[in-house]
């Protein structure tokens, strides 16, 4: 397993087949994916590959690891049937907060106000509850307390979901000597650790917008 970037090719995929224009602003997508041949949806799996080979060796698994990724997971179904979709969670506050503080390099702009996170938060979770509902079975979701507390039993559970073997460097993930050119760059170079787990409560006076934002998903988390 090869992990790469966060890389934005499904997304040029979504523009290109939006086919937005001076003269047709109205995006086709998502509803041009109804229209779509098998032939055609084949063919954008196979550029997807092809487009993402400059980010990887060739190994036979590799990670995309783009965010967004959550939006299109309809599109990633039908182009590559074969795709593990992995969604990632984490506490609400905790994840809004984490976003918040850090300064990204082009892009992620509702990330600059709390309650724009807050709200991104809270379409997230009532888009994935459709993906559950849509394609039952399709996506593992991990929590990333558990993931924390009980490390190697997650890990091992991820790469059965992935149809892969446990090796023991899985869990010395840090002694990575690839070159790492995402946010999470200096996580990735240490153990896991437990620290900041709750660190938003330090702040929590001043995330009352956010609070507000997120809508009742809190009530909601963990969900299963």
């Amino acid at each position: 397993m090869e992990g790469t970037a966060e890389l934005t090719d499904i997304i040029t995929i979504t523009r290109r087949l939006g086919e937005e224009s001076r003269e047709n602003p109205a995006s086709k997508y998502p509803e041009i994916l109804a229209d779509l041949s098998p032939e055609r949806l084949r063919e954008l799996g196979e550029g997807y590959l092809e487009s993402t080979r400059i980010q990887r060796s060739d190994t036979p698994h590799f990670i995309d690891k783009m965010p967004n990724n959550f939006q299109h997971i309809g599109l990633i179904h039908l182009i590559l049937p074969n795709a593990k979709i992995i969604d990632a969670r984490r506490h609400p506050m905790a994840c809004c907060f984490s976003g918040f503080k850090q300064l990204f390099a082009r892009g992620q702009a509702f990330t600059y106000s709390l309650e724009d996170i807050g709200k991104y938060y809270r379409d997230y979770v009532i888009l994935m509850d459709h993906w559950d509902q849509v394609l039952p079975g399709r996506v593992l979701r991990v929590q990333y307390e558990d993931m924390v507390a009980d490390t190697e039993n997650q890990i091992r559970r991820l790469l059965d979901y992935c149809g892969l073997e446990f090796e023991e460097q899985c869990l010395r993930f840090y002694e990575t000597e690839r070159a790492i050119r995402t946010p999470s760059a200096e996580q990735v170079r240490q153990p896991i650790y437990q620290q900041g787990l709750e660190q938003w409560r330090n702040f929590e006076k001043h995330l009352g917008p956010l609070k507000e934002a997120r809508g009742p998903v809190m009530e909601r988390y963990p969900i299963d």
